[in-house]
């Protein structure tokens, strides 16, 4: 259905951002009609065979149409262009939208088990009809065929809303199978389960949302950005000669397709300072190309003609990596004095590092004075990834 509606109200030919916002109205506008469908015939099974659980499952598909509507204008406003109060766009609305669709399952999970404790203390008998059956199946196909076109659009636009949407329609084809189940055991054995069955789909439902909470939350807190796109920033920087490295690098995330990045990057300290501006401006422009960010680049001069350098940073890195081998060192600088030589440079260390920024750095001190002698300073600035 998404694929043969999308040819005829999304254009391929247009820009990235809009195709997205399209795709997401249009499985907002499926999801509405469908859950709404949905909670009329479950609605209706429910009540001609007293089932606390196909009754609350009705329920939930009326929350997942709200949810869908939820979706529906969060891809509407996070199209919005930037304004001067929004500078960097609405694109986190996006996250927003996703985030309460998240709420809504979780809710829904804790009615439904509340509701089910309440028919586990006090069960009813619940009837059965071919006609109930036939309403839960086409429902669970339903719910099946939602999930797949979620989280295929989901994948296409790269999308976190959609990502919750589709899990949410994941759970609730695996609640509705339980229910069918627990409707089948009732009138084959006796045995009247409903309850404990609803109580059952309203836990799987409550771990649902919290997953999809996650994938929504995440980005508004500010999560480190995909390693592949780390790669490919690096492969574009590194690409250009004149730079010899690069480090603290910042991905700003404010909504899908709008990155700004920031680095520093080390170039000849010898060279033409207006050549290699040039170059860096170049580098940006790529960036903004290939990968569709906004990038800031710092250009940090490095000696590299000096051998006497060389050979002090040789040691240093010797002496950095013989610590841990995750530490990584940048803007190494050295300022010769006429008692005394500075040492300076950055570290890089990995979250959860074992030794305090503190420590370290006199541990570093310590052996750097001890292998080179004590008429040389070591000044370290201890710096932590932001990737």
């Amino acid at each position: 259905m998404i694929t043969f509606l999308s040819k005829f109200f999304i254009k391929e030919k247009e820009d990235k951002g809009k195709i997205r916002q399209e795709y997401g109205i249009l499985c907002g506008m499926v999801g509405i009609f469908l859950n709404i469908l949905l909670f009329c015939g479950k609605f209706f099974a429910g009540t001609i065979s007293h089932s606390i659980a196909v009754t609350a499952d009705a329920f939930n598909n009326l929350s997942d149409a709200g949810s869908s509507a939820v979706t529906l204008i969060g891809f509407k406003l996070a199209g919005a262009k930037p304004d001067s109060e929004h500078p960097f766009g609405h694109g986190r609305i996006e996250y927003v939208s996703g985030l309460i669709v998240a709420a809504a399952i979780l809710l829904m999970a804790y009615e439904l088990i509340r509701d089910s404790i309440i028919k586990i203390i006090h069960p009813e008998e619940t009837e059965f009809s071919v006609m109930v059956v036939v309403i839960l199946i086409i429902s669970i196909l339903v719910k099946l065929y939602m999930y797949l076109y979620n989280s295929g659009v989901a994948k296409k636009i790269d999308s976190a809303a959609m990502k919750a949407t589709a899990t949410d329609s994941l759970s609730d084809t695996c609640a509705t199978a339980v229910v069918l189940v627990a409707a089948l055991i009732g009138h084959f054995t006796g045995i009247y389960v409903d309850g404990y069955c609803g109580a059952l789909v309203g836990v799987f439902i409550m771990f649902a949302g919290i997953g999809a909470a996650k994938d929504t939350l995440n980005p508004l807190l500010g999560q480190p950005p995909e390693e592949e796109f780390v790669q490919k920033i690096d492969q574009i920087v590194m690409a250009h000669e004149e730079i010899c490295g690069i480090h603290d690098l910042i991905v700003h995330d404010y909504g899908p397709g709008r990155q700004m990045v920031s680095l520093h990057a080390e170039v000849p300290a010898e060279g033409n300072i207006l050549e290699i501006h040039d170059i860096i401006d170049n580098v940006e422009n790529e960036l903004k190309e290939k990968l569709g960010c906004d990038a800031t680049i710092h250009m940090d001069p490095i000696v590299t003609s000096d051998e006497h350098v060389s050979e002090m940073k040789a040691a240093v890195i010797s002496i950095i990596k013989g610590i841990d081998e995750r530490i990584n060192m940048h803007d190494f600088r050295v300022v010769t004095g006429p008692t005394h030589t500075n040492i300076i440079f950055d570290v890089l260390i990995p979250y959860k590092f074992q030794i305090q920024d503190d420590e370290l750095a006199a541990r570093i001190t310590s052996q750097v004075r001890e292998r080179l002698g004590n008429n040389y300073y070591v000044v370290i600035k201890v710096d932590h990834s932001y990737v």
